[in-house]
């Protein structure tokens, strides 16, 4: 491309200098790094401060789901030794918990659900693979529209009825889109297994992308507590948002996933996980013994972008809304040790856990940051993936697995209790100017 050209259209897209942008709130984020209210949602809440004097002041991270702290239906379903992905989907979606009978036809509804529709796989994936899950994921649930003769209709019923179908539909099409990648792309066989209607989410999905059909009922557990604590992070995040956005022009269900997964699919939002296990084998690779002057010593390399990948960040650290703890990042240290025991992976664990113990202070240290931070979910979750022999390219789409409940539930709520398109506003930085035709230019 000719360079001069090139810049030209460069500097159309950069700020006049000295461009009063005062007041704009870039990000929908306040000045004190506070989101801008939006909306109001009874589904998912999330608490990392409280407001005290006008000034943010740190507390032990909340993450609630409909009333119930994520931490309690987590330590429940541990202590009883139960999976709990599938309740807490229906807890979402409906507001309460379900009777045993309740429970019965859900599960039923969603073992259903993971059927996908006649010829869909053949015409959506094998036909059309992608090299990237998440395209492959976001293309099938548009297509999905095409097989629904509902698909325009936005009663509540009707809402639920897709909500079912894309709760119990995206763990097939990604383990199916999977599959086909490894094969056309990667030169891999092509193995597929249907769904089980008899399993969870969680032990259908490891079973379906695995070769053998062989999996432990740890593996599979600790997958079904990752999608427990990926369910729902409230209606301010980037992927519930844009679901929500795309709600309230009263466009169809299809369109409006299609944008969550889309949003979720950037690498800010869902794909910080890999870079952390990408930090984890160069950690591994250059520091010599594991001691907290040692990690000290490498952190402070990374962060003068000596060390790592150069990027000079410390991944898996900080997060928008939690100060002292994120409570994801806190279950899945006190529920993985067990599997990282079997697995081999406890001085992984304990690499991870040193890195939190001493970067964050220095991350502190260097923003001049007073308020407490901490490490957040992705620090540890995709050492958890790793250990169940999962993938770096699916871990943002078991997100997406997890997260089709809270988006289905925000879809729901904005139809329902919205009322209003969204249009926030933009400031103009232009100058009037006449036209001038082609030939005098």
């Amino acid at each position: 491309m000719n360079e001069k050209l090139f810049g030209d259209w460069i500097r159309a897209y950069t700020l006049t200098p000295g461009f009063d942008d005062s007041g704009v709130h870039r990000g929908l984020r306040n000045a004190d790094g506070t989101g801008v209210t939006v909306g109001v949602t009874k589904i998912g809440s999330v608490h990392g401060y409280v407001i005290r004097d006008e000034r943010k002041v740190a507390m032990p991270g909340e993450l609630i789901y409909r009333g119930y702290s994520v931490t309690d239906l987590v330590d429940a379903h541990q202590k009883e030794n139960t999976f709990g992905f599938e309740e807490t989907a229906y807890l979402l979606l409906t507001g309460k918990l379900p009777s045993k009978s309740e429970f019965a036809q859900f599960q039923a509804l969603l073992a259903e659900a993971r059927i996908l529709p006649d010829h869909f796989f053949e015409d959506m994936i094998l036909k059309a693979p992608s090299r990237n899950v998440m395209n492959g994921l976001e293309r099938s649930v548009l297509a999905l529209y095409s097989f629904d003769a509902q698909a325009e209709d936005n009663s509540p019923e009707n809402l639920l009825r897709q909500a079912i179908l894309l709760i119990g539909g995206f763990p097939t099409i990604v383990a199916d889109s999977y599959t086909v990648k490894r094969h056309v792309f990667d030169g891999d066989s092509l193995y597929l297994h249907n769904p089980d209607p008899e399993l969870t989410t969680a032990e259908d999905f490891l079973r379906m992308i695995r070769k053998d059909r062989s999996y432990s009922d740890d593996e599979a557990k600790l997958l079904d507590l990752m999608l427990m604590l990926h369910a729902e992070h409230g209606g301010g995040n980037n992927s519930a948002f844009s679901c929500r956005v795309l709600s309230s022009t009263g466009t169809d269900t299809y369109s409006a996933i299609a944008a969550a997964v889309g949003s979720l699919k950037g690498p800010l939002h869902g794909g910080a996980n890999a870079k952390v296990m990408e930090m984890l084998s160069f950690a591994k690779q250059e520091i010599s013994a594991v001691s907290d002057a040692n990690v000290r010593a490498w952190l402070e390399k990374v962060l003068s972008g000596t060390a790592g990948d150069r990027s000079g960040k410390i991944y898996g650290l900080g997060h928008a809304v939690y100060t002292e703890s994120d409570p994801r990042a806190a279950a899945i240290r006190k529920y993985a040790r067990k599997l990282a025991a079997q697995k081999g992976a406890e001085a992984d664990l304990e690499l991870l856990e040193a890195i939190e113990r001493v970067g964050v202070p220095m991350l502190m240290d260097r923003l001049g940051r007073k308020l407490q931070m901490c490490a957040n979910v992705d620090l540890y979750s995709g050492l958890v993936y790793s250990m169940l022999g999962i993938p770096d390219e699916l871990y943002t789409p078991l997100f997406a697995i997890a997260r089709i409940v809270g988006w289905s539930a925000h879809r729901i709520e904005e139809v329902l209790a919205g009322g209003r398109i969204m249009r926030p506003a933009y400031r103009s930085d232009m100058q009037p100017a006449a036209y001038i035709p082609m030939d005098q230019r």
